[in-house]
Formats: structure tokens, C-alpha cells, sequence
């Protein structure tokens, strides 16, 4: 017999442990399980291990909502990220309904009987196991675990050192005195460059393109007099509101005033890098703020190791691997002992699950996303995917809350299923990508992929936080999209 639970969580990582707080405490009557296909929780935070590993976002709007961040840093290491979502876990008996090393491969529905069959494969391909739930949530994040992306550089296997991307870093590289090129622009390699500039002999961050960087302190003096004068519920909250409030105003003036944001973030490298250094090749991008997401430089690491040498940015394009390092289509060649691959992620749709809805397959690039939520013909099914442009926590915890208000709301009336359908009047609606104006080729490579969205609510897509907030808390489930049906007999 197919072992049964009201709802399968699929991921143990940030969203996964979120979610499975808010279905506890707001669904108490309602069985679910976590299913996550690796060894252990934590997903990004576990993953990846490479030197400097840290957020770009403040941990008191990446922190949840239902548990203070206790840290002295605001901008923290991804090890303590890690131990937080583990204490969320143990502290709230969550971690007694997550079952490692099972891995989802299909998820069939069957409007007959109201439920997901699930089949989930086993550590190393080993075994196959069937679950079946009536809500299927999804927190399983939005790039694949089993590989980072690396463009196809001409000569590859040419070279005679270490080549290495990030997602696989291994836990025992030695990089003491050793020349190290990192290729890549975005977080990952402004991370990774001023850490490994404290052994290496010297880092190259070699970049097709620069992209607009910020710096600002690891540690919020303010918030933290807040946490000592407070009881921590209330400190906490404050200091969330406050980051919360600044993220959206930071992002709006980017967005109003491009021209004068730009000239305010190169103004700000100007004044770390002195009037010497060539701001226009290789911090000046040819965008606009918040086309592509900003990186953060906590405590101006990476300009500190720009300034004593020890690491150098270089914006030129790739013509091949040789046997020592790089060549530049200039002509000339960067020498290296590692090249670390800072390229990218594989961005992967619902896990790369295979999803059935009533023996019809389903092709998601068809469908159109519901609050950024669910999808157009699809039953019981949410996905949690957070904001491009502020904290992921901030909406995957909306998120989680709404799924339970429509659980609820089921109940409530006696129903088994909610299928997101479109009206008469969206049947002819104007078709855009699922995210607007944001343009990182991870996501440029696979839009063709994914789901769609309108130009009217609820097919949008929000990356506004205030708006999602209304929405996802107080907007009526009963709006004459999200379709109530399949009643209990």
C-alpha cells in the first residue's frame, strides 16, 4: 500500500524547513513528510564549500521571519546560514519528518482520487518507492545540484593544472602560493577572490564583462544596540522592517533613476580604488542597475586586495586553454596553477521532476504562472522561488503562509482540489518572460523553458514585496481564478 501524507515538501533546505514550520503551526492537523534527495539539509548552505562561502543578503530578511537571527554579523559566512536552518529544524521537530538520499523523479495526479503519486528513487539508483499526498509543494530551489554551468572553453584539457568550479570545490585544494585565475564576475568570484588572495601567491578575477558592485559593513552596529536594549521578537522585527524597507527603496531608485544610481555605485568604487585605477574597463557595466542582480563586497575585502596587489581584475575575452593557463584573445596569456570556473549555475524547473496531471505530460513553458506560485492546469501544486531583487526568505515565507491559507480554505469548504485556470478574458492576454527586466544569462539560457506570465493579476510575477504581502495574507483565495472542485464525499 502507497504510504499517504496531506503534503509532500520536496527540498530540506531554506524554503524547505520554512515551509515545513508555517504547515505545523498554521496546518496542525495535517501529516507531511520532507523529502530530500541529498545525504543532509541545508541545500545551498551544504552545497557549496568554497573559501568565503557567505550571503549577499542580510540575514534579518534572509533570517526567517518566525526565528531571530542571533549573530553579531548581518551579512553572514555560509556555515553559520547552515547551523541556523539546522536549529530551525531541530527546534521545531522538523528534522524528525525529512527522509534523505530520496530524490523525486515523477509526480503523477489523478483528479479521480485527488492525489500526487510520487515516485522517488533511492541513494545510488538503488531502490524506487511510491508516496501519494493530496498537496504537493515544491522548495527544491532553482538551479541543478548535480552540476555547476562551464561554457565551453576552446583547449580545455590542454591545461596542465587544476580546474575547478565552485559548486565542487574540493575540500582539500591547496592554493598556498599558487597563481589562481578565477573566471567569472558575479557573487561566486567577488567572493572567492579576496579569500583566496590571503594564501595565494596571486588571484586574477578575469571577467567577459564587469558587473556593479556595493560595499558596506558585514555588521550592523544599530541593529545589534537594538538586540542588547530589546526583547529579540520586537529588535528583531524592527531590524527587519528596517532592511526590508531599505531593499525596496534601493531597488526603486535604481529602477527610476538608472543613470544617477549608476554614477552613485561607480562613485562609491572611485572613492575605494583611488582616481588611478581604470573604473571604466573593469567596474563600469554596459547595463543598467538591477537589470542584473548587484554583488556585495562586505568590508571592502575585494577593493583591499585590488589596492595591495594581491589580486588584479582583468576584462578581456577567452580565446582558449593552453597547457599554463589562459589566453586572451588580445594575445596575451595568463599564467595559472588553478583556474577556478566562476561561471555559473544550471537552472533547474521543479527539481527536474517529470510531472503527470491526469495521464497528460506536462510542458510548464505552456503554462503560466499563478502569483508566481503556482501554475495555469495544474492541481495542488506550489512552488516556492524567491524574490531576484531582494531576500529569497522574504517571499518564500509569503509563499509558504499562503499555501496554508488555501489548504485551509479546502477544508474549510469541503473541497480536494484548486487548479489555477485562466478566464475568458486571459485566454488572449499578453505573454512575458516569468521574470522581467532581469537579464543573468542563467536565466536567458532556459526562459524559453519556463512558465510564462501575464500581463494582468494574478499571472504576474511580483518582485515587490509589499505588494506580494497584501496578496499572499489578506487577498481573497476565492478570486475566480484559483478553482475549488473534487469536494470531499
Amino acid at each position: 500500500m502507497t504510504e499517504y501524507f496531506d503534503v509532500v515538501i520536496v527540498g530540506a533546505g531554506l524554503s524547505g524547513i520554512g515551509a515545513a514550520y508555517h504547515l505545523q503551526t498554521k496546518c496542525p492537523n495535517k501529516s507531511y513528510v520532507i523529502l530530500e534527495g541529498r545525504e543532509s539539509m541545508g541545500g545551498t548552505w551544504d552545497l557549496f564549500r568554497y573559501p568565503g562561502i557567505r550571503s549577499d543578503s542580510d540575514m534579518y530578511t534572509l533570517g526567517y521571519n518566525f526565528k531571530p537571527w542571533r549573530e553579531a554579523k548581518s551579512i553572514a559566512d555560509g556555515p553559520s546560514i547552515l547551523k541556523y536552518v539546522q536549529e530551525t529544524a531541530a527546534d521545531n521537530s522538523i528534522d524528525k519528518h525529512i527522509r534523505y538520499n530520496h530524490r523525486v523523479k515523477q509526480a503523477s495526479w489523478s483528479s479521480e482520487v485527488a492525489a500526487w503519486t510520487i515516485e522517488v528513487e533511492g541513494k545510488d539508483n538503488s531502490s524506487t518507492t511510491y508516496l501519494s499526498c493530496n498537496f504537493l509543494l515544491m522548495c527544491s530551489g532553482y538551479y541543478s545540484y548535480e552540476k555547476g554551468y562551464t561554457p565551453e572553453f576552446k583547449g580545455y584539457n590542454r591545461f596542465q593544472g587544476q580546474i575547478i568550479h565552485p559548486q565542487e570545490w574540493p575540500h582539500d585544494l591547496d592554493y598556498q602560493d599558487k597563481k589562481v585565475v578565477v573566471i567569472g564576475s558575479g557573487a561566486t568570484a567577488i567572493t572567492l577572490v579576496p579569500e583566496i588572495a590571503k594564501k595565494a601567491d596571486h588571484v586574477v578575477m578575469l571577467q567577459r564583462s564587469p558587473t556593479y558592485v556595493v560595499s558596506r559593513s558585514d555588521t550592523d552596529k544599530t541593529a545589534n544596540l537594538l538586540r542588547k536594549l530589546l526583547p529579540e521578537k520586537i529588535a528583531y522585527a524592527i531590524n527587519r522592517w528596517k532592511y526590508t524597507a531599505f531593499q525596496q527603496f534601493f531597488y526603486r531608485r535604481m529602477r527610476t533613476e538608472p543613470e544617477k544610481a549608476k554614477e552613485m555605485l561607480l562613485d562609491m568604487v572611485r572613492q575605494e580604488l583611488g582616481p588611478d585605477y581604470d573604473i571604466d574597463t573593469n567596474f563600469t557595466p554596459d547595463y543598467n542597475p538591477w537589470d542584473q542582480r548587484l554583488c556585495l563586497v562586505p568590508n571592502s575585502d575585494l577593493f583591499r586586495v585590488l589596492k595591495s596587489g594581491q589580486a588584479s581584475v582583468v576584462t578581456a575575452q577567452i580565446d582558449s586553454f593552453t597547457e599554463k593557463g589562459i589566453l586572451l584573445k588580445s594575445g596575451e596569456e595568463l599564467k595559472a596553477d588553478i583556474i577556478v570556473t566562476a561561471t555559473g549555475l544550471n537552472i533547474l524547473l521543479l527539481g527536474g521532476v517529470k510531472f503527470i496531471v491526469d495521464n497528460q505530460p506536462m510542458e510548464f513553458s505552456k503554462t503560466y504562472t499563478y502569483k508566481g506560485l503556482m501554475y495555469s492546469g495544474v492541481p495542488n501544486l506550489g512552488s516556492i522561488f524567491g524574490y531576484v531583487n531582494a531576500s529569497w526568505t522574504l517571499r518564500a515565507d509569503l509563499m509558504a503562509e499562503y499555501v496554508c491559507r488555501v489548504i485551509n480554505h479546502m477544508d474549510k469548504k469541503g473541497f480536494r482540489q484548486c487548479t489555477p485556470c485562466l478566464r475568458n478574458e486571459d485566454q488572449n492576454m499578453e505573454t512575458r518572460s516569468l521574470i522581467d527586466n532581469f537579464s543573468p544569462g542563467y536565466l536567458q539560457r532556459v526562459m524559453h523553458l519556463l512558465p510564462k506570465q501575464g500581463d494582468r493579476e494574478p499571472w504576474l510575477n511580483s518582485q515587490n514585496y509589499q505588494r506580494d504581502k497584501k496578496i499572499f495574507r489578506y487577498g481573497a483565495i476565492e478570486d475566480g481564478v484559483l478553482r475549488f472542485s473534487n469536494p470531499i464525499n
